[in-house]
């Protein structure tokens, strides 16, 4: 294949469904969900603006089994209770143009949104900034079958496929993270115990959604931290799923534990981790995806064409420019123009990215940048709000 035409090649992944093209929109927490874990008008509207832009597949990222341990008032939350046809209209707007609509099964663990959950991980911790109990055994063994019932759900809502997250320091990341497990029973330990409860999630939903439904995963590279997962256990963690029956493994790193900085606000000119990708090629036959830090097509075809992935994870030039794949297609804009924020703090950035979410999904968006602080007093003020519609529709 030419460079300037793989991004335009079909892939067939091992389960027999075919993705258009190479070019993913990967799970983002666009934290529009109307506080009851339902979806809204607008992210409808989003995730319609993505698939007419000329997305392969676009992925829902932290959509809830249950209320207890959301990452956010605005994720969805997908059980036996919920308004399945609220759900449909979702699949139906984000799959139009032959786009594969995921959603991306969460459980943020120990970093559960405090004022709407009871953040429980691996190990019980008491940190600046970070305090859970341990799961019980019994509640380890709960996982799997919740992200299951939410997997058949999602198939019968007229989703194309699940992604299981095991990065970003949410739940399955950390029971991977030394930082995070403590364990000393058959979850902790050795790389190989760590990794035990992804493995029976992928078992337990493969049996759940059949042979010929697109099941993958989200693994971190590394967590860039100090004590936390590294290259060479991940590479272990890759291998595993080699053998195991997902039909793609979307990496990419970093953990949002208090102070540490966002691998997605980093100032490097990315892509962020695709010399692990390449050491990733060498243990696995498996479909490749890597998301962080794409900033322009020559990125992207490079890292295609070189053979180290197979998909391309764009994220924030997406928030930028929905329509994106549809102009490199036409061979215009070859990047987007990413806006630069001065000392910004702590969350910030994604605060800015979220709200501009927003305005794609009401159509109001524009190529004004708009002030830092007024964003993030607008994504408190909304994540305080539904906090409030969370804690009566749940707790009533």
């Amino acid at each position: 294949m030419q460079q300037n035409e793989v991004l335009f090649q079909a892939l067939e992944l091992p389960c027999g469904v075919v993705l258009k093209n190479r070019i993913a929109k990967p799970a983002m927490s666009d934290s529009l969900g109307d506080g009851t874990g339902h979806p809204t008008t607008e992210q409808n509207r989003l995730y319609q603006r993505w698939a007419e832009g000329g997305l392969a597949v676009s992925i829902i990222g932290e959509v809830q089994a249950t209320s207890h341990f959301a990452e956010k008032p605005g994720n969805l939350v997908l059980n036996a209770v919920s308004d399945l046809n609220k759900f449909r209209d979702l699949a139906v707007h984000g799959s139009q143009n032959s786009t594969q609509l995921w959603l991306q099964l969460g459980h943020a663990g120990a970093l559960a949104y405090a004022p709407i959950s009871n953040p429980k991980g691996p190990s019980a911790l008491d940190l600046p900034g970070l305090r859970c109990e341990a799961l019980t055994q019994d509640e380890i063994h709960q996982v799997p079958a919740e992200f299951a019932k939410t997997a058949i759900l999602a198939k019968r809502a007229g989703f194309g496929g699940v992604q299981i997250h095991a990065a970003h320091g949410f739940l399955l990341s950390q029971f991977l993270s030394p930082l995070f497990n403590k364990r000393r029973d058959g979850y902790g330990g050795s790389i190989a115990n760590r990794m035990k409860i992804l493995l029976e999630s992928i078992e337990a939903t493969r049996a759940a959604v059949g042979p010929h439904f697109p099941i993958a995963v989200k693994l971190n590279s590394s967590d860039q931290l100090e004590g936390g997962l590294g290259e060479d256990d991940a590479l272990q963690v890759v291998a595993a799923l080699d053998t195991s029956s997902v039909d793609l493994i979307d990496i990419s790193g970093g953990t949002y534990f208090p102070g540490a900085k966002s691998a997605s606000d980093s100032a490097g000119r990315g892509p962020y981790f695709i010399a692990f990708a390449k050491r990733a090629r060498t243990v696995t036959s498996k479909p490749l995806m890597l998301t962080g830090g794409f900033k322009t097509r020559s990125q992207a075809e490079v890292a295609v064409t070189s053979g180290a992935v197979d998909i391309v994870g764009l994220a924030r030039a997406l928030v930028l420019e929905p329509t994106l794949p549809n102009l490199w297609m036409e061979d215009q804009t070859p990047e987007p123009a990413f806006p630069r924020f001065s000392d910004a703090p702590e969350g910030g950035i994604t605060a800015w990215y979220t709200m501009r979410l927003t305005e794609i999904g009401a159509d109001k968006e524009t190529d004004v940048v708009g002030d830092l602080g007024q964003a993030i007093e607008n994504y408190q003020t909304r994540d305080d709000i539904r906090t409030e519609i969370w804690l009566r529709h749940f707790e009533s």
